[in-house]
């Protein structure tokens, strides 16, 4: 296992992440951040601290589950756990940014993208992502990243939250995932 970001370089680049935003789109008072459940809350969570910190105002922050708009709900998700969305009203006209913490194949974003239209149709949808990594099967690139990074096939990069903040770590598949609600190993 190697660390690819540290609570840190998270932090700051959040930060820079959240400036962009705030340029690109003059302040965006139509904002609203959607991470995707569960690798984009934390990223979300931290973003929306750093929009807050440079607009001096609260941007709606919602949630959203996509198991069931998955393409492999059927085959994959024998007993699949379906967690809540929450989404701060209608999206109708709204200028949403989804947020993930790693961008692969791009099934994911796909899914998140018909999952959102149940909630109105957004004037722009926009896509940030803490790691954009290789191996895309879909033509969808995001909007903003952090980091981009080339892993091997055999590779998986998992984020995760602790008491320091964010940070990122590449290790092989056959690694053990760690549970929701475990000890998360500590940034070296």
């Amino acid at each position: 296992m190697r660390t690819l970001l540290d609570p840190e370089s998270v932090a700051r680049g959040l930060r820079r992440m959240a400036g962009e935003i705030v340029e690109r789109h003059a302040g965006a008072p139509d904002l609203t951040l959607v991470a995707i459940r569960r690798g984009g809350i934390a990223v979300a969570s931290a973003l929306n601290h750093w929009l807050s910190e440079l607009e001096q105002r609260q941007t709606p922050l919602g949630s959203l589950d996509i198991t069931l708009y998955r393409d492999d709900a059927s085959t994959a998700l024998p007993n699949p756990r379906i967690g809540p969305s929450q989404i701060p009203g209608s999206l109708e006209g709204r200028h949403v940014i989804l947020v993930d913490d790693v961008l692969y194949t791009g099934r994911t974003v796909r899914a998140a993208i018909d999952a959102l239209m149940d909630y109105g149709r957004p004037r722009l949808i926009e896509l940030a992502v803490l790691v954009d990594r290789n191996g895309r099967e879909l033509p969808i690139q995001a909007n903003y990243v952090l980091k981009t990074e080339t892993v091997a096939s055999d590779e998986r990069i998992d984020v995760f939250e602790s008491a320091a903040g964010i940070f990122a770590v590449v290790q092989e598949k056959s690694s053990p995932t760690i549970p929701p609600g475990a000890p998360r190993p500590e940034v070296p």
